[in-house]
């Protein structure tokens, strides 16, 4: 007798149920029937009520043809599993659809890591083995035209949402196909936000608001889930209606509402290993776009001298930014990255540079209880010939709680800006006073 059989003779009562072991076993069995008998590519680009729809519909077809009895939660259950393995991104999908969850990292199929609230923590979810893990990583990556094998063994991607997935697997992975997923926040973040998350001062935030307003070139330093990018997004709140951007990102995730927006995605080589469109090439082109201000997502390697000559040539306010851990580290860092353009310029030439495209470097960390925080905010000077990183505020680590809160304050240094000036001769309203040595703010 087969399980279809055996699942037909049960008899039907209020309070009867079956096991997960069987659940399992439908799951198995209607995700065949789907994969030979329906169309799924034609069933991936619905919208997802109508998905749900057509997925359920055939399910309970099939659930007809064949005579079973199957408790009625349990039949959601299997629909929702189809779902989820056939047109959505199986285990996955309650930690995408978790707001809470920033981050989603996949080493094996019972290692399923999290980042929630600013913590790590492993979750409760699981694959049934390395295969299952794989399928999953096809059903991110085929929509896209991309690919993964042996061959090729690494791959970005995106998922609608915007949420940044890499995937890599053997034989660069020793351990079995791996997953990291940034998730992509539905509504950004706002200045408002990151205040009240305690990632800086009202005082900070305004001087970076003004700073944004008055045209200034900003490089966003830190480690890698640092907050830049979302300190990034916050930052373009701040430009004036009126102007025209184009944003330049390796992989899409800036989203900010402007009228008048073009934003461009560098491309990756395709299959054949042709067609990649590199971010120097972008900021190049964006160049020809007539635009007021140029936002890169990150700097990384020899488009670093374009964006610079774009800050030096009238395209003030531009923003971007660098994984550095200090001031200091990200201008070695862009100095690197000026280097390996091959142009034939001197230290000397490449350091002048500096001082003629960027006007402030915002330094970010990430602390052990999981804060973002802006450490620095800092004006690039020059004396005597050299180039100098003066801080305007600072964060100062005072303490770390029992509970693994870290407490600490944001001050000034004393020191007035030359940024002050330009704020002032833009109109735009500011206290000097927040400057004052010693003001904790």
């Amino acid at each position: 007798m087969s399980w279809i059989e055996k699942a037909t003779v049960k008899k039907q009562d209020q309070n009867w149920s079956v096991s997960q072991s069987q659940v399992d076993i439908w799951v198995r069995h209607y995700k065949g029937r789907l994969i030979k008998e329906a169309n799924l590519e034609s069933i991936i680009v619905l919208q997802p009520t109508e998905r749900k729809q057509t997925i359920e519909r055939l399910i309970l077809q099939m659930i007809n043809e064949e005579k079973v009895i199957i408790p009625s939660d349990q039949i959601e259950e299997i629909i929702q599993q189809l779902i989820n393995e056939s047109v959505g991104y199986g285990p996955l999908e309650e930690l995408l659809k978790d707001d809470g969850i920033t981050e989603i990292m996949v080493n094996g199929p019972s290692e399923v890591f999290i980042e929630k609230n600013g913590k790590l923590e492993k979750s409760s979810v699981r694959f049934n083995n390395e295969e299952h893990i794989r399928h999953i990583i096809d059903r991110i990556i085929a929509p896209l035209g991309r690919r993964i094998d042996e061959s090729s063994p690494m791959v970005d991607a995106r998922l609608l949402d915007g949420s940044r997935v890499n995937a890599i697997i053997p034989p660069i992975s020793l351990d079995g196909p791996s997953i990291s997923i940034r998730k992509f926040k539905k509504d950004p973040y706002t200045l408002d936000d990151l205040m009240a998350f305690d990632s800086f001062s009202e005082e900070m935030g305004s001087f970076l608001k003004a700073a944004v307003m008055a045209k200034a070139n900003i490089l966003v330093s830190g480690g890698t889930g640092s907050g830049k990018t979302t300190l990034l997004n916050v930052l373009s709140d701040s430009i004036p209606p009126g102007e025209r951007i184009v944003t330049i990102e390796d992989m899409a995730e800036l989203r900010f509402s402007y009228e008048n927006l073009v934003r461009l995605e560098a491309r990756p080589p395709n299959m054949e290993g042709t067609g990649e469109v590199k971010i120097r090439h972008l900021v190049r082109n964006a160049l020809r776009m007539r635009p007021d201000r140029i936002i890169v997502g990150e700097v990384r390697g020899s488009e670093a001298i374009d964006m610079l000559q774009a800050m030096n040539t009238g395209h003030e306010g531009s923003l971007t930014t660098v994984h550095a851990n200090t001031p200091k580290d990200a201008l070695g860092r862009l100095e690197a990255m000026v280097i390996m353009s091959g142009l034939p310029l001197t230290v000397d030439v490449i350091r002048g540079y500096f001082v003629g495209a960027l006007d402030l470097i915002v330094q970010t960390s990430r602390f052990t209880d999981g804060r973002r925080r802006i450490v620095n905010i800092s004006e690039l000077v020059e004396e005597d010939g050299n180039i100098k990183v003066q801080d305007i505020f600072t964060f100062n680590r005072t303490a770390t709680l029992p509970d693994g809160r870290i407490e600490g304050t944001f001050r000034s240094t004393g020191y007035t800006p030359n940024m002050f000036e330009r704020i002032k001769s833009f109109g735009i309203p500011f206290d000097e006073n927040v400057f004052k040595e010693g003001m904790y703010v």
